[in-house]
């Protein structure tokens, strides 16, 4: 009865750890992703390393792994997307490979709620693209962008996920707390703006 949510969570949880920005940057000849800009294994700082296509490609990539569990999840059973979508989560940010450090998730998060709720994606979408537009801050427009989940869901009338919507948006503020730090302190970079580390 537990075996087939259990290793669809795992499922959920192997895929979302798959590093895709540091292993790209590692076969781009960029060496080590960790040790660029902030340290994060996400598109931002692969775009810091001024590899734009590679940024954009760990974009892509970090969403798809996200969309990619819920989706091969809800072909076995429609209550199993949720578990799938938050074990890819859990595993973006804390994948067993690199001892438990990883992204900040906003990318998979995407993914995740675009499969499980697409015009909830739309809206998360429009939110991290107009923010990021306005204030060219990545921070600022993910976090916005992950607020604007468990909303989108209320308003959608998603009641039943808005609990783990609320969770894993939390999660994203709490691994945006470096740059929340530096947004107080005038000290968060633009996107664009610098390449230093």
């Amino acid at each position: 009865m537990w075996m087939e949510p259990i290793l669809v969570l795992l499922f959920g949880y192997l895929l979302g750890s798959i590093p895709f920005g540091l292993v790209l940057t590692r076969l781009s000849g960029g060496g080590d992703l960790r040790e660029t800009g902030s340290g994060n294994i996400g598109a931002t700082n692969v775009l810091r390393s001024g590899n734009k296509p590679l940024a954009a490609l760990t974009l892509l990539l970090d969403m798809a792994k996200g969309y990619a569990a819920v989706y091969i999840a809800l072909q076995i059973s429609g209550g199993l997307g949720v578990l799938a979508g938050l074990g890819a989560f859990l595993g973006h940010l804390y994948p067993v490979w690199l001892r438990f450090k990883g992204g900040k998730g906003v990318a998979t998060l995407l993914g995740v709620v675009v499969a499980l709720i697409p015009m909830a994606g739309l809206i998360f979408a429009v939110t991290w693209l107009g923010s990021l537009a306005l204030w060219r801050y990545s921070s600022v427009g993910g976090m916005l962008a992950a607020i604007s989940v468990p909303i989108a869901a209320f308003v959608l009338g998603e009641y039943a996920m808005m609990p783990m919507f609320i969770g894993l948006t939390l999660l994203v503020l709490w691994k945006h707390r470096p740059n929340i730090e530096r947004l107080i302190a005038g000290e968060e970079p633009k996107v664009g703006a610098s390449k230093r580390a």
